[in-house]
């Protein structure tokens, strides 16, 4: 199971294999795995970590677990997120998209018949002039996992949703 991030500044591509389910938990800790590749001078030039994010179930702006693991991953590195959701059927926008439209060309034909094969082709394949960074999760992931409306209470006031977007624009600072 995938899950790639795409720097738009510098084209640098990001892409994690999971081997369990593509779940909230597996999604902010591909975030964090990328954050963890930046050098500290990388990390401390994004005063707003601005993560554009398509509007799947497992990382939702209404999806508590994903909203947990967010409000406590931007206190742990001390930087405000912007999540950013794409609307539904407009994945065309997401540059993650193109990334994967390019590796399905790269490997179209191959046989992925192991991990291996499959990592190594992904490794080859090109975006913007350069490889991306692979990487494999080896962590399972639990699916359904989700806060009670009284957990949720907490996480919910530390997001600042737009007023007029509030399910498409969430800010959240580190305390």
């Amino acid at each position: 199971i995938p899950c790639g991030i795409v720097d738009e500044d510098t084209g640098d591509l990001f892409i994690s294999f999971g081997s369990s389910y593509k779940t909230s938990d597996f999604i902010v800790d591909t975030l964090k795995a990328w954050w963890a590749k930046l050098t500290p001078e990388q990390q401390h030039q994004i005063p707003l970590l601005q993560i554009k994010v398509d509007n799947v179930p497992e990382n939702s702006g209404v999806r508590t677990q994903f909203l947990k693991r967010m409000v406590d991953w931007t206190d742990q590195i001390r930087t405000p997120i912007q999540l950013l959701y794409y609307p539904p059927y407009h994945s065309k926008y997401n540059p993650i998209e193109r990334c994967w439209g390019v590796l399905e060309q790269h490997w179209n034909g191959t046989m992925l018949v192991d991990l291996p094969t499959m990592l190594g082709w992904t490794m080859t394949m090109t975006w913007k002039g350069a490889h991306p960074s692979v990487m494999l999760n080896p962590l399972r992931y639990e699916k359904g996992i989700t806060l009670n409306k009284e957990q949720m209470k907490a996480v919910e006031a530390r997001l600042e949703r737009h007023p007029l977007l509030p399910k498409w624009d969430i800010l959240i600072r580190p305390s």
